[in-house]
């Protein structure tokens, strides 16, 4: 564990040390609390409550996009430029190289998630909060936030081109981000509860509500997981390839 640790510890240094991070935790602030906070129709001071609601809901489509920004060069640079096939000759395993890059990247979603905090603290003092439902949405974009972090290191794993990794991962989201939800309400019976269960808006406003059900943190978990254990599995079939 300490290994995963160390290479966590190095690409959020990466992150850090190009800019990006600095670069995306200012254009997700920005964008959030101007919605949040500024007149546009669904800010806090037009619903007339105390609520993050507007918050989550924006947060929830820009770290849709944000996200496959962040992972695109977890893999996909090191296929390029060859250096893979140079990590993985030093003691560590394919799941570490996996895991350190996802961890990397959840931590910069949380530094991010956590500056908004000053909003939540402002709208306590604004209103009377529901604060459960407040902390289960931000569990709720951590878990969603978690899962195409997953998808986004898988889109990566198979691309040497972090363009093609960024376009890969979005395919992949709006299924579950987009599409699952529209089959879900258009359709009817056992195929259209199937379809309403793999979309992560389903799972999402759930939370957000501030119901925290058993089902939406395995739903995100196992997406998680899924695309963590199929990076792994490209990259095992790649090193057994050379």
């Amino acid at each position: 564990m300490n290994k995963t640790w160390i290479l966590t510890y190095k690409e959020l240094k990466t992150f850090f040390e190009s800019l990006i991070a600095y670069i995306l935790i200012v254009i997700f602030l920005g964008f959030t609390g101007f919605f949040t906070w500024l007149p546009s129709g669904a800010d806090i001071f037009y619903q007339g409550q105390a609520t993050l609601n507007t918050f989550f809901s924006i947060s929830y489509w820009t770290l849709f996009f944000f996200i496959p920004l962040i992972t695109m060069r977890s893999l996909a640079e090191e296929n390029r430029s060859g250096t893979i096939e140079l990590l993985l000759t030093k003691p560590v395993s394919d799941w570490q190289v996996v895991f350190s890059k996802y961890l990397s990247a959840l931590i910069l979603i949380i530094i991010a998630l956590a500056l908004t905090i000053p909003y939540y603290i402002t709208v306590a003092n604004i209103g009377e909060i529901d604060h459960g439902a407040t902390i289960s949405g931000y569990i709720g974009l951590i878990l969603m936030s978690s899962a195409y972090i997953g998808i986004g290191i898988f889109a990566s794993s198979i691309s040497k081109n972090q363009v093609v990794a960024v376009l890969l991962a979005l395919c992949i989201g709006i299924f579950f981000h987009f599409i699952a939800g529209i089959l879900g309400n258009s359709l009817h019976g056992f195929i259209a509860d199937i379809f309403s269960f793999l979309s992560t808006g389903t799972h999402f406003e759930s939370m957000a509500r501030g119901v925290l059900d058993t089902r939406d943190i395995i739903f995100f978990i196992s997406l998680t997981a899924a695309g963590l254990i199929a990076a792994e599995s490209v990259i095992a079939k790649r090193k057994l390839a050379n």
